[in-house]
């Protein structure tokens, strides 16, 4: 993106917070628990499975990091140097909370929060990453580490955004799962 855009997308120190956010809320999967049918039988270790679901799946988090950078340029006018931590602040929210919503997307071959839900402390532990991660901006840490608080009007397109992405990765593992005859 940095070769598109007149500044950075994000800064080190941008990447850094949101990489210890998210690896805090993952900290809890351990306590998660498996869906009843994914533990009948054993499984066995597919690395081609894996490479094969990173390629597949990859590109869906790009579009939708597009996406965010759409929304920011052309709807909140984050498109100069001037307003590049305007810019930054959003796709830092978006960022973390895409990723943490996706393990929740990603752990089960059922729909989740409705046919699959994850441990509490799974729950609890995202749920409090992202809160914190939404607050970031309007808080000292955020104004030291060069963020802004974000306009409200924000908010509905980051929830349009992560709601489409979401519907976008429970399709694709469908078709993965169809395609593939599994699921990891």
């Amino acid at each position: 993106a940095s070769a598109f855009l007149p500044f950075l997308p994000m800064l080190a120190i941008h990447l850094l917070v949101q990489n210890l956010m998210y690896d805090i809320s993952q900290l809890s999967l351990p306590w998660d628990r498996m869906d009843k049918a994914f533990l009948r039988q054993p499984r066995k270790w597919d690395a081609q499975n894996i490479k094969r679901f990173m390629i597949w799946m990859g590109p869906t988090s790009s579009l939708f990091d597009m996406a965010t950078f759409a929304v920011m340029w052309f709807v909140f006018a984050a498109n100069s140097p001037a307003a590049q931590s305007l810019f930054q602040s959003g796709w830092f929210v978006e960022g973390l909370l895409s990723q943490t919503l996706v393990v929740h997307m990603l752990r089960t071959r059922k729909i989740p929060f409705i046919q699959s839900r994850a441990a509490l402390p799974v729950l609890i532990t995202t749920g409090i990453v992202m809160a914190v991660g939404i607050a970031i901006p309007f808080s000292p840490l955020g104004h030291m580490i060069g963020l802004v608080p974000l306009p409200l009007s924000y908010f509905p397109w980051l929830v349009g955004i992560l709601f489409t992405y979401c519907v976008v990765v429970q399709g694709m593992k469908r078709l993965y799962i169809r395609k593939f005859g599994q699921w990891f």
